[in-house]
């Protein structure tokens, strides 16, 4: 355990220094979004897809671990959201929580972690549980909001959510990467060198951004984002372990991965969508600081105990 913890502590050194760069303003808020921009557009798509391109879809896909996941992914959002409904919220504002609940930092804390700590073989389970949380939990979210706004459903409404997966840079880097493996086509000497120097800059980059723009959240509501940190750290590893271990057995390797991925902390991404659509920002502001604080100890327990 102690060892499982030494590996994951550089990874949480990094968001640290973020932090502190973004806490001391030596790194300011614009700085922190172009970071973030740079990481998202560039080179952890470069790192994407120089996976993807490497891998076919055989390597990748797994029935099992793909059900298991969404069973146990499913579960918890459930949960969350009964909770959110007992007291009174309306469906946007429970849609937020139960978000918070289930959407770990996959893109940018778990692939470079995970693949470092369980190696190369760990790429196609990751970008899996990032398929399925992009595609299914990111296009849901949008849906609840907006559906309950304009109380129906609509054909703008789905073209509005597909637009928002085509212009995912995650998505296609994936898809690309994959098209490129399914016409076995070779990667040419210099682009492979192109994409290995912009794709490392991913993980440093992803870290410290990460840690930078912890440093502008608040930490308001923390009895709510003490709770939504409990679903995300202790509840969601769980009931995806039950998933890919019981339901839907996998093989011991991808059912390691998947529920090391499950205890990851809330992902940035879920306050993108708080404040875009005005909907409590400040209660998922406060779960993805709480929670990635605690993960530092939480992660390291899960990855220890699914090895």
């Amino acid at each position: 355990m102690i060892e499982v913890f030494l590996r994951t502590l550089p990874f949480f050194a990094l968001i640290g220094l973020g932090y502190w760069a973004g806490r001391s303003r030596f790194f300011s808020a614009e700085a922190t979004a172009y970071l973030t921009k740079f990481v998202f557009y560039f080179a952890l798509s470069a790192m994407l897809f120089r996976f993807s391109a490497n891998l076919s879809m055989a390597d990748i896909f797994d029935g099992n671990l793909i059900a298991g996941y969404l069973w146990g992914t499913a579960f918890v959002y459930g949960i969350a959201t009964g909770i959110a409904f007992l007291r009174n919220l309306d469906v946007p504002t429970a849609a937020i929580e139960a978000q918070c609940a289930v959407i770990g930092n996959v893109g940018f804390l778990g692939i470079p972690m995970l693949v470092l700590i369980f190696g190369d073989a760990a790429v196609g389970p990751v970008m899996l549980i990032l398929a399925a949380d992009l595609i299914v939990f990111s296009s849901l979210i949008v849906i609840l909001i907006v559906g309950a706004r304009d109380g129906r459903m609509s054909l703008g409404l789905l073209r509005t959510v597909g637009l928002g997966l085509l212009r995912n840079p995650m998505i296609v880097a994936i898809v690309l990467g994959l098209a490129w493996s399914g016409l076995k086509l070779p990667i040419p000497r210099p682009m492979n060198d192109f994409l290995a120097i912009l794709g490392g800059a991913a993980t440093p980059g992803a870290l410290f951004a990460i840690g930078a723009s912890l440093a502008t959240k608040s930490a308001e509501r923390l009895q709510i984002a003490g709770w939504l940190t409990f679903c995300k750290l202790a509840l969601h590893p769980i009931f995806v372990a039950i998933g890919v271990l019981v339901l839907f057995p996998t093989d011991s390797f991808s059912a390691a991965v998947t529920v090391s991925a499950a205890a990851l902390p809330v992902a940035g991404n879920v306050y993108m969508l708080a404040q875009h659509y005005n909907v409590a920002p400040q209660r998922a502001s406060a779960a993805i600081l709480l929670s990635t604080a605690i993960s530092i100890v939480t992660v390291s327990l899960v990855i220890g105990w699914m090895t």
